[in-house]
């Protein structure tokens, strides 16, 4: 008896002492100025006299002595445009699903077509605005808000080439939002503390601040040597039409293979349009849509230890969670508890499988996206997609097989 006692603890040891070996360690790893401190803003005069505050140290995953998969030729790559850079915005909802949008003119035209990200998000603040006034105030007016918003407004007011519409002054080499939501945002709240709440008063001002920042948008132009208005060109030229597109939800708090909202501040319109999917079926409709050819547009958290804008990896480290482990109450604990949350979306452009996981190649307009070797993307393992995205969108034939399931 004694002699198996000993063999089982020596096993045990054994166990314990290969975990450990196996277990993702951590560091405290010091701030390093990266592509928003040398590019964006020195492009931003009013920052250049602003003194840097001091570097923070930080709690992450140490990747060194780790292999990643973060060679771009070894992916299936969807047709796309290059990164370029949302500059000093808070509009990265806009930009990854534009991105997105113009894979989709790609894929049905051939045309490389450059969308304008500024006349989505000139119309969404007017839209925001009204909405202010309807509510007394109670919404979030943010620069944050949801792909399903570029929806929206295309349904309203179509699209327009950014060549037609940049919204960025000429002599700027990227965005800059600080001024421009500054002014809104002041006026809205003098509007609150006054009561006047007129609500064609309120859009006509903020639509002259829109003016004033980003530049009136055409009514009508002449694009290829042909006129359109922004309606028929997103119909004609880009044949896109945005019934075509459908959005992915993976939440506890609401049935499966049902339509709902999602509940979180950018979605301040309070959509409902969102067909919420388990955990495995939501990782499943993103694989399945990028092996089938189409493009899509992702939504979540990506302020986690395992989310490195040097290493341009975001992965679940098992000092977090095991692999083993992560299922629909994982995901929705730190969804209530508020660990998880809708920080950035970006562009989901290329896939690759190895022997143990599912791979995704990511566009990031964001500034982080830019600060390791391959500017402007990101490698996203399933396992973070399972954990912490929030929510997709997709043409309705990439999840055809989920949606087929929900919609009788």
């Amino acid at each position: 008896m004694k002699k198996h006692f000993i063999i089982l603890l020596a096993i045990s040891f054994c166990g314990l002492f290969i975990h450990a070996q196996n277990t993702d360690k951590t560091l405290f790893k010091s701030y390093e100025p990266g592509f928003y401190q040398n590019s964006i803003l020195k492009d931003i005069r009013e920052q250049k006299s602003k003194k840097q505050a001091p570097a923070k140290k930080y709690f992450k995953l140490d990747f060194s002595g780790k292999d990643f998969p973060v060679n771009i030729a070894d992916y299936t790559v969807l047709g796309h445009l290059l990164p370029h850079s949302q500059g000093s915005t808070g509009t990265c909802w806009c930009f990854a699903t534009i991105s997105m949008l113009e894979s989709e003119v790609l894929r049905k035209t051939s045309k490389e077509l450059g969308l304008s990200e500024m006349y989505i998000v000139y119309h969404e603040y007017i839209a925001r605005a009204r909405a202010f006034v309807q509510n007394r105030g109670d919404i979030s007016f943010t620069e944050g808000s949801e792909a399903t918003s570029v929806l929206r407004m295309m349904n309203r007011h179509g699209i327009v080439p950014r060549e037609v519409f940049s919204g960025m002054p000429k002599e700027a080499k990227f965005h800059n939002h600080k001024a421009l939501f500054q002014e809104m945002d002041d006026y809205l709240m003098s509007v609150k503390n006054t009561n006047a709440w007129n609500e064609e008063a309120v859009a006509e001002t903020i639509e002259a601040i829109l003016n004033k920042h980003l530049g009136t948008p055409p009514d009508t132009f002449v694009y290829d040597g042909k006129s359109y208005t922004p309606q028929d060109f997103m119909a004609d030229y880009c044949q896109l039409n945005p019934r075509d597109y459908f959005s992915f939800m993976s939440t506890m708090s609401q049935n499966f293979n049902e339509k709902g909202e999602l509940v979180e501040a950018d979605n301040w319109w309070h959509c409902d349009d969102y067909y919420n999917l388990s955990m495995h079926d939501f990782l499943g409709a993103l694989t399945e849509s990028l092996e089938k050819g189409y493009s899509v547009t992702v939504c979540g958290d990506i302020s986690e230890v395992g989310f490195d804008k040097n290493v341009e990896v975001g992965i679940i480290p098992n000092f977090d969670i095991p692999q083993e482990y992560i299922s629909n109450e994982a995901r929705q604990f730190r969804l209530s508890n508020g660990s998880t949350t809708d920080d950035h979306c970006m562009h989901a452009v290329g896939f690759q499988k190895t022997k143990d996981h599912f791979w995704v190649l990511v566009k990031d307009s964001g500034a982080g996206g830019f600060d390791g070797e391959n500017k402007g993307y990101r490698f996203i393992r399933d396992d973070y997609i399972k954990l912490k995205m929030m929510n997709l969108m997709m043409n309705k034939e990439g999840a055809r097989s989920y949606l087929d399931k929900i919609i009788k």
